[in-house]
């Protein structure tokens, strides 16, 4: 009996034990001794035309048929948009998952390998023969709900902007949103969106309504007085979801900012039940960063999200007025200006008995540089914030969260650890870790740092001591997620990227670790129940 009929016919038990590739040659390292050059077609043929046809290949673990043939057209369009070199490595796995009665993991090892062959390296000028494909990897997932079936309405979510960021195309906010306010077909999942965008024109209000009604968005949308400071604007999020008619429907009303994305709507749903919503209630989280909670205090920080029960938001909108004081405005000055999360705070304290209740699964990121350690850490986070660059760090989460629609909601960024060391943190990266995995993964990786100043232990009361960063010790080479897309067939295409002079991978010498950029395709079927 071989491998494939094996891997068909096991029980879940067995599937994990039995995971095993059709080959076990793999490189021992990454480099030229690793490589190969990619089978090239008829010389004579013109550059970039395609294979009529494509080979499909179809394994006995999966029903999905597969195609590694080498399409150039999308291939040099990705070597333009990354700039890469004419020469890169690129390497395509299929993944089987299959959901099963089984509890989220932090990390599952695969029995397979990564690589089944030398690294192949394509040339963008060229044209090349058929390829087959591997065997797809073979993984368990959870059989976690999908985020089409979620059901936000006891949920108003409220965010302030300005009209400018929100028709940026560089920050697109209508694709984000959708993923947790829709079920990704065009239709609300009831929760509601109160938008407030400052100082905008009737037309601006109009334009931004209509655009996020159309993709399925619940929302209303206000324009904002341009005479309020902004840590007042925040706080006037409050009254104004208070005092909407679809108030009465719902038992939490949330505050946040535009870079605010919830990547698990039912973990949220879920945690936010164990909570007694009839009483005033002041959810949320610290900063991870102890410099933060000693500058601005212990309040929730608001781009993790805010959750205040109906009681807690009545009692808010009828002390306002003396929430937002000159003198109140002053106390809120943190020495960073006036804070929206200061004010919101002391409202809360000023008037009432209620303190914070930490939920520590919702994140505020406060973290500059390289995320890597964070998002390959394995957790499953109910909130990120921060992501879109400037001086905060990089993350797609439109992107990373596409494979949520195909094998649920814990997949996202769930790790998965071949056998020849290799790491897919799913949606966020795969990394190489060429001297083997031998430290505990289950610590963060210290990959980021926070600012002003790093103590050392500045991030340890909410995410333990970290171990050090691998950046620069040659133990470490990574693919960073650039893209993703889902096909007519329900799979998801993931792109990660390298580049060769990537300041991380060096190794103690200062050598590069790779002296080609290099592409790492992962395309997730549809999974098997």
């Amino acid at each position: 009996m071989d491998v494939r009929t094996v891997l068909i016919k096991s029980s879940t038990k067995d599937l994990e034990a039995s995971q095993q590739p059709l080959t076990n040659h793999h490189p021992e390292g990454w480099g030229e001794s690793s490589r190969q050059p990619a089978d090239q077609g008829d010389s004579n043929e013109k550059q970039g035309a395609h294979n009529e046809t494509e080979t499909l290949v179809v394994f006995h673990n999966t029903s999905h048929p597969m195609t590694c043939d080498y399409d150039m057209e999308k291939i040099r369009h990705w070597q333009q948009k990354y700039k890469l070199q004419e020469k890169f490595e690129y390497t395509k796995r299929y993944i089987q998952p299959s959901r099963q009665n089984i509890p989220r993991k932090s990390m599952t090892k695969v029995q397979q390998h990564f690589l089944v062959d030398e690294v192949k390296v394509l040339d963008v000028g060229r044209t090349y023969e058929p390829q087959h494909c591997p065997e797809p990897i073979m993984v368990l997932v959870s059989r976690s709900s999908f985020p089409a079936a979620a059901n936000a309405s006891d949920f108003m979510f409220g965010v302030s902007t300005t009209y400018k960021r929100f028709t940026d195309p560089a920050i697109n906010m209508i694709k984000e949103w959708a993923y947790w306010l829709t079920d990704g077909k065009g239709n609300s999942n009831g929760g509601k969106l109160i938008l407030m965008l400052l100082d905008a024109s009737f037309e601006e209000l109009e334009d931004a309504s209509d655009q996020l009604k159309d993709v399925g968005i619940d929302v209303d949308v206000y324009r904002s007085d341009p005479s309020m400071i902004m840590a007042v604007r925040y706080l006037t999020l409050v009254p104004t979801m208070y005092d909407h008619p679809d108030r009465k429907g719902k038992r939490w009303l949330v505050t946040c900012d535009d870079d605010t994305f919830f990547p698990s709507l039912h973990g949220l749903i879920e945690k936010l039940e164990e909570y007694d919503h009839s009483i005033p209630m002041y959810i949320g989280t610290f900063s991870e960063d102890v410099n933060n909670i000693a500058r601005h205090g212990p309040q929730a920080f608001g781009g993790a999200g805010v959750f205040l029960s109906l009681p807690m938001a009545e009692m808010i909108t009828e002390s306002y007025d003396a929430c937002k004081t000159e003198e109140k405005i002053r106390e809120a000055n943190s020495g960073w200006g006036p804070q929206g999360d200061i004010i919101l705070r002391r409202c809360i304290e000023d008037n009432s008995e209620t303190k914070l209740t930490l939920l520590n699964d919702l994140w505020q990121l406060d973290m500059y540089g390289d995320p890597s350690g964070f998002y390959e850490s394995g957790i499953k986070p109910l909130s990120v914030h921060h992501y879109r660059g400037g001086p905060w760090h990089i993350a797609h989460p439109s992107y990373y969260t596409q494979v949520a629609h195909q094998c649920g909601e814990d997949c996202i960024l769930q790790r998965f650890q071949t056998e020849d060391n290799f790491i897919i943190a799913n949606g966020f990266s795969v990394a190489h870790y060429p001297q083997g995995i031998d430290f505990d993964v289950h610590q963060f990786e210290r990959t980021f740092a926070p600012a002003p100043e790093d103590k050392g232990w500045n991030y340890d009361f909410i995410m333990g001591p970290q171990r050090p960063s691998l950046a620069k010790t040659g133990r470490k080479l990574s693919w960073d997620l650039q893209d993703a897309s889902t096909s007519e067939d329900g799979s998801v295409s993931q792109l990660y990227v390298r580049k060769h002079d990537d300041w991380r991978w060096k190794n103690e010498d200062g050598s590069p670790m790779s002296d080609m950029d290099g592409i790492v395709e992962l395309v997730w079927l549809p999974a098997r129940e």
